[in-house]
């Protein structure tokens, strides 16, 4: 593994332990070049997924796209990177077991929309915001409305 920091090739391995969720393996490492130190980790991955976009475009599936709108959603929310990591986990677990190559953006979109839901309210709402393109108050108020309506049936 190659050094983030310095970009040595000669990194140790200093601890290794499944996530919680046991779906990965986390890496701690140390690079013996400039002593810095940073977490890998490790996780199977069953087949090789194409993301078909609304224009009928296609892209290779990338995981990290997942974590990084969920990042975007939850800044500055008490989640940590561990419940991120699980949710996408979660996510790309359930798109894998579906059996198909393609797999429609909108899905994806729903996936996430759906792990925001059960880590936390706002994140889901911010990122609702931006999925389901709203483009006027009403369109806000309108899904803030059926979020109400959801979470008094929970209750």
């Amino acid at each position: 593994m190659r050094c983030p920091f310095c970009g040595s090739e000669e990194t140790q391995v200093k601890d290794s332990r499944p996530t919680e969720d046991s779906s990965s393996i986390r890496r701690r490492r140390s690079c013996p070049d400039c002593d810095e130190r940073f977490t890998t980790f490790e996780r199977v991955q069953l087949r090789e997924m194409t993301v078909l976009k609304s224009g009928g475009r296609k892209q290779p599936f990338d995981r990290d796209k997942i974590i990084k709108s969920m990042q975007i959603a939850l800044q500055k929310r008490p989640v940590e990177i561990e419940g991120i990591e699980t949710a996408t986990s979660q996510i790309v677990r359930k798109l894998e077991s579906k059996g198909e190559q393609e797999i429609a953006s909108d899905v994806i979109g729903a996936a996430v929309m759906d792990a925001l839901k059960d880590l936390d309210k706002i994140g889901y709402i911010r990122y609702a915001s931006v999925y389901k393109d709203f483009r006027q108050p009403e369109d806000f108020n309108e899904f803030l409305e059926d979020v109400k309506v959801l979470q008094s049936k929970t209750k």
